[in-house]
């Protein structure tokens, strides 16, 4: 199973971030968060993030880039538990047990996105509003087109 990393090529996202993902953590489309935004919420670096920004499942700061890795079972697991304890505290969700579902529902499509995907593809997304609600774009810039092993490392327990 495929995941995605988030990766900075130069210093821009901690400019154009009010909390920019950190270099290497998961990423998600976290495109929930902008579900009841109206254009009066599309301003300076809250426009930034609905425009392109992923969403880090670490540090719940956004990146522009993301890279698709090979995630273990395990890292999974973590990842939905981290996800649906951010719905807890960020939106209100009952109770983790309760967020689980919708959690492992936003992991699986970011897993569905990158299993169509080669390792070391960058991923970018682009958000726009619509009558119907938010929609995404997702572009794929493939890795070979530059040497990406140094940002897109896997690494595992005993790393």
């Amino acid at each position: 199973m495929n995941l995605a990393r988030a990766i900075h090529l130069d210093e821009s996202d901690q400019n154009v971030y009010f909390s920019p993902a950190r270099t290497g953590e998961w990423a998600i489309s976290g495109g929930f968060e902008f579900s009841n935004w109206t254009e009066a919420d599309l301003t300076g670096k809250a426009r930034q993030a609905f425009s392109n920004g992923w969403l880090g499942v670490e540090t719940f700061g956004r990146v522009t880039f993301v890279a698709v890795t090979r995630v273990e079972p395990s890292e999974v697991e973590a990842l939905e538990q981290a996800l649906a304890r951010h719905f807890v505290e960020i939106y209100g969700a009952p109770s983790v047990e309760a967020a689980l579902g919708v959690a492992r529902e936003e992991i699986a499509h970011m897993a569905e996105l990158c299993d169509d995907h080669e390792p070391n593809t960058l991923l970018t997304v682009a958000r726009e509003l619509t009558d119907a609600g938010v929609r995404e774009q997702y572009r794929s810039i493939k890795g070979e087109a530059a040497d990406l092993e140094q940002f897109a490392v896997h690494l595992t327990p005993d790393s």
